[in-house]
């Protein structure tokens, strides 16, 4: 049996994330968790991500959880969700600056279409811009469900996998070596986004 570590830094409604997991993967130890020795020894890594990106950073660091997100980045199947995407980036125009994590060269910036209702809320399909193995059995241009006023501008367009619009074109699903991120809600996005996590538990 695998265990999948889902990082729970005291932030958002993780519970949902669990949920859908022990759902695709009943054969898996799905387990929430801040603590890092559990997070480094699972066999893949989860981090979802609600709330403000100041709070949230602050959170990682009071649970001494930033090297563990970051070893498990580059060393294991990981997928990044919504906020657990922006993270991943070097800065933020959220709270007036925050630091990322710098996993990801970029940064996140605010939606600045004063027309658009903030935060971008619903369903949004996803461009499926390259394969991907997290992408089997999704058809492209699937609706998937979001929650955010940030976006991700990426310095390497190369980790792009996935596209979305919102008055403009952002990135919505990023990947590179065991890494795969989201802006999206998985979890709340019904059959397809079921199967990207179901994806994700059988991905090497």
């Amino acid at each position: 049996m695998q265990t999948i570590a889902i990082v729970d830094y005291g932030m958002g409604n993780v519970r949902s994330v669990q949920k859908a997991l022990e759902y695709v993967a009943p054969n898996q130890h799905c387990i929430l968790t801040n603590n890092p020795q559990i997070i480094r020894d699972s066999d893949r890594v989860v981090f979802p991500g609600q709330g403000a990106m100041g709070a949230c950073m602050s959170a990682l660091q009071s649970n001494t959880l930033i090297e563990e997100i970051k070893f498990s980045a580059n060393s294991k199947p990981f997928l990044g969700i919504c906020l657990g995407l922006q993270l991943l980036f070097d800065y933020s125009e959220e709270n007036n600056g925050t630091n990322g994590l710098s996993i990801v060269p970029g940064k996140v910036l605010k939606f600045q279409n004063s027309d658009l209702k903030i935060p971008h809320m619903g369903w949004n399909r996803v461009n499926q811009v390259l394969n991907h193995p997290l992408w089997h059995k999704i058809e492209n241009n699937s609706r998937f469900y979001s929650v955010h006023s940030y976006y991700v501008d990426e310095e390497d367009s190369n980790c792009v996998v996935g596209t979305s619009e919102y008055d403009q074109t952002f990135t919505s699903a990023i990947a590179f070596d065991k890494l795969f991120a989201v802006q999206f809600h998985p979890e709340k996005s019904q059959s397809d986004g079921l199967q990207l996590l179901r994806n994700f538990t059988t991905w090497n």
